[in-house]
């Protein structure tokens, strides 16, 4: 399983699924991270421990446990 943690400078994915708990998966519905959202990697901090994604317009920082909980398939 390929998670979002595993993606490479300006890659883009497709969200296959969410792994995340019921609270952070709404979470991440609202700021546009569902199924068949494509997913821009724009860069990471040293091992990734925080990740920055565009989402459509909006540029997003999410933290690289969170990013693990994202799996994708590259486009």
């Amino acid at each position: 399983m390929k998670t979002l943690k595993d993606c490479q400078k300006n890659q883009k994915v497709r969200v296959l699924k969410l792994h995340a708990p019921k609270d952070l998966k709404q979470r991440f519905i609202s700021l546009g991270i569902m199924k068949e959202a494509i997913i821009e990697m724009i860069e990471s901090a040293p091992g990734k421990s925080t990740i920055v994604v565009k989402v459509g317009k909006m540029t997003l920082a999410l933290r690289g446990q969170e990013a693990e909980l994202i799996e994708v398939k590259a486009l």
